[in-house]
């Protein structure tokens, strides 16, 4: 027959199954009402704390990071289960519970009401597992993966600044210049040194290299400790609002743990102080970032000092042709191609800029559409005779150079500086004569006399370090960058009030009329090709009158007799002026005075009216022939006398110093209490042992010239080693036959006692006198 297969089932678990659902079934719609309720309640508790964690997102997305995906994904279910719950409770609970009947135990619509009230229980699952997952957010945002560096907007074109560029690249990029940790740019306002710092910055975007993390910084003038670290905060991904409430040690040591760690490279921009790289936080050397580098741009050298720089670049102003090159590039080829004579005027227009990358670019934008010749004669006329009329010049150009000007110690160097204005443009200011000047003009005090000259070289270093100055043709010389001068010109008439005629080489043959003297407290005509003074006003307020370098033969009788202030007089190098121009004696508020030079052959005994006379240069005056006894005596407030190489060719007077060897000259040089600077002719030993028994004259002589010396054939020069000072010595005689060293101790006594250590010229002619 087949398998029988037969199946028991318990008749009592099926009905108690079917109780068990038909109980739930009802207790859907038992507790329909309650359900709704609570569905609501845990809808609402979803959506406070949905609102926490989205608050918590905001503050950390403020603060560069990035909200984690589990966290978006969270997000974007609750709104859709609060747009679920919302559909359900407006649309659906009402019109279900209105079905309820019997106290809420029956429905009027049982299989409706199931059905709403299973789906209100489901919801109510599914908000309560949504809020668990919101409480297991410890973190809601990371940091946003930093990039290496920031590129910065620049102009592409980059004008003489590739050498440095390159130089400084070598110092960041290659492992054997690890040593090299500070690297100092500086140089004078508007030369390009943010420009360079941009370049190096932008550099590591397309150059593979392996430091963590470039930081560019602006420091400028008002330094504020709190705000680099800041900067620096906000690159590492620490800026938030309790670490902004932290100390500035507790920052420096967030910001140290962190660089401490990293390779990375600080920019600093435009430092006018020391930054104190350890309270920041910067760390100097580790082990683990000791290739780290900093580079700063600084107006100032001795910054470089006091950053501890191990490497420093001067960025210069441009050459001629790099120069030309950069103003074509801002006037345009069309505006230069406009007329034949357009290329030829603008070539110019960029000499004026001296260079200043600044100026050039301010000047060229200004001549862009500028095409007729006369347009640009104009132009240059107007930046020869006034450079601060010239448009933008006066609003672009010298406020930012005035910077440094602004961050001068006090007023007297600040003076010190304007002063040097008065020169020619490019001329080489002889620190020694720009010194007699400043002290001509009263700029040290009464009581600094013996402190002036020091004085004076130790400002002429500080306006060079600040790069106002910039050295000349030698160690002895500076010269003033064309646009740092017309700066300073700028800041004496339109910032000081002060009124200055400045027309120094400007090629005049004819001094300008004496009206557009009156007012002027300064006036500069040097290096012209001035021959006479023949018209004349009171200039009851002039304190300085340059006449130096100029064609002079004839000065009018009255001329200095109506300016009654004048304190410094520069009469030099006018070869063709052969007497001492009448009326000079009355100008009784002279302190300095320079007749070097000169064709003068004689000084009148009325000098001794100078009573104020501190600084008096009769220096290669080679046809001077009387001073008179007791004149240089008589200067008894002089600091300063400067007589070297000051010789007659021709018969000297004998009533006059320079009679015989000069010892009449050595006499009254005794008599001079307060002289400190002493540069002097001698003519024979008896002159030379009176003057070396003096230790005043020996400690303040600079420069000697000992010349004939017809009463003796034999000199020892170990016996002016007590010169301490002495830095030129002239030996010109056809009667000195020996020149002695003298012996061995006294040899060694000389070394010992450091002779001879400022002398770095020696001339020796054997010639005729």
């Amino acid at each position: 027959m087949g398998n029988l297969c037969s199946i028991a089932v318990s008749c009592d678990a099926i009905i108690s199954r079917c109780l068990d659902c038909t109980a739930r079934k009802a207790t859907y719609i038992s507790e329909l009402e309650d359900n709704v309720v609570a569905l609501q309640t845990a809808m609402q508790n979803l959506i406070e704390a949905r609102n926490d964690v989205m608050s918590r997102v905001i503050v950390a997305e403020q603060q560069q990071q990035m909200r984690l995906n589990q966290v978006q994904g969270w997000l974007s279910r609750v709104q859709h289960m609060q747009t679920r719950v919302g559909d359900l409770i407006i649309k659906d609970s009402s019109p279900e519970i209105g079905k309820l009947c019997f106290g809420g135990f029956c429905s009027k619509d049982c299989k409706s009401s199931y059905k709403f009230g299973k789906k209100v229980s489901k919801m109510i699952k599914a908000v309560t597992t949504l809020m668990a997952d919101g409480a297991n957010f410890q973190v809601v945002a990371e940091r946003v993966p930093e990039t290496a560096v920031d590129e910065i907007p620049h102009d592409p074109m980059l004008v003489g600044l590739q050498s440095t560029l390159d130089e400084v690249w070598r110092c960041l990029a290659q492992e054997e210049e690890d040593q090299v940790r500070i690297i100092g740019l500086y140089g004078m306002g508007g030369v390009g040194k943010t420009t360079l710092l941009t370049q190096i910055n932008n550099k590591f975007v397309d150059t593979p290299n392996d430091f963590d993390i470039v930081i560019w910084i602006v420091v400028s003038k008002d330094l504020q400790l709190e705000k680099i670290q800041e900067n620096i905060a906000q690159r590492i991904g620490l800026c938030n609002e309790s670490w902004k409430n932290k100390s500035l040690q507790e920052k420096a040591i967030d910001i140290f743990k962190i660089l401490s760690k990293k390779k990375f490279v600080l920019l600093l921009d435009d430092i006018w102080g020391r930054v104190d790289l350890t309270k920041i936080g910067v760390p100097l050397a580790t082990p683990k970032n000791i290739a780290s580098k900093v580079v700063f741009t600084t107006r100032f050298i001795d910054i470089c000092g006091l950053m501890e720089s191990n490497r420093k670049f001067k960025v210069k102003c441009l050459t001629d042709e790099e120069a030309w090159k950069l103003f074509q590039n801002k006037v345009g080829e069309d505006t230069l191609n406009s007329h034949p004579d357009t290329l030829e005027l603008a070539k110019s227009v960029a000499q004026e800029c001296g260079g200043l990358p600044l100026a050039l670019i301010t000047i060229g934008r200004a001549m862009a559409y500028k095409k007729t010749p006369e347009e640009w004669n104009y132009a240059i006329q107007v930046l020869k005779r006034s450079a601060s009329e010239f448009p933008g010049m006066g609003k672009e150009v010298y406020p930012l150079l005035k910077f440094s000007y602004d961050s001068l110690s006090d007023d007297r160097i600040r003076s010190c500086l304007l002063y040097c204005s008065l020169f020619s443009e490019d001329h080489n200011i002889s620190k020694s004569c720009l010194i007699d000047c400043w002290i001509g003009e009263g700029f040290f005090d009464e009581n600094e006399c013996n402190e002036a000259q020091n004085k004076g070289y130790y400002i002429i270093g500080v306006l060079l370090d600040a790069c106002l100055l910039e050295e000349g043709r030698g160690l002895n010389y500076v010269k003033m960058h064309d646009v740092i001068r017309d700066m300073a010109l700028w800041i004496t008439c339109e910032i000081e009030k002060e009124n200055v005629l400045v027309q120094a080489g400007a090629g005049l043959t004819e001094a300008p009329e004496i009206r557009k003297w009156e007012g002027a407290t300064r006036v500069s005509l040097m290096d012209n090709e001035i021959e006479n003074l023949f018209e004349s006003s009171t200039c009851s307020l002039l304190t300085t009158l340059f006449l130096h370098s100029n064609r002079l033969t004839k000065i009018v009788g009255y001329f200095f007799q109506l300016l009654p202030s004048l304190k410094v007089l520069n009469l030099s190098s006018n070869n063709f002026l052969n007497e001492l121009p009448p009326g000079l004696p009355q100008l009784f508020s002279l302190r300095y005075l320079n007749l070097s030079k000169t064709s003068i052959k004689e000084l009148p005994d009325e000098l001794k009216s100078l009573v104020s006379l501190k600084c008096l240069n009769l220096e290669k005056m080679r046809y001077l022939r009387v001073i008179p006894r007791k004149l240089i005596s008589s200067f008894s407030m002089l600091q300063v006398l400067r007589m070297f190489n000051n010789y007659s060719q021709s018969y000297t007077a004998q009533d006059s110093v320079l009679f015989g060897g000069h010892e009449f000259l050595v006499e009254e040089l005794l008599c001079l209490k307060y002289i400190n600077v002493l540069t002097v002719t001698i003519k024979s030993s008896d002159a030379l042992r009176r003057f070396s028994s003096s230790s005043k004259l020996r400690s303040c002589t600079q420069s000697l010239s000992l010349q004939s010396f017809s009463d003796s054939k034999s000199l020892n020069v170990l016996s002016l080693a007590e010169v301490k000072h002495l830095r030129k010595l002239h030996l010109k005689s056809k009667y000195l036959e020996e020149l002695k060293i003298g012996g061995a101790q006294e040899v060694e006594r000389i070394r010992e006692t450091h002779g001879f250590r400022s002398l770095h010229k020696v001339m020796y002619t054997l010639a005729k006198t």
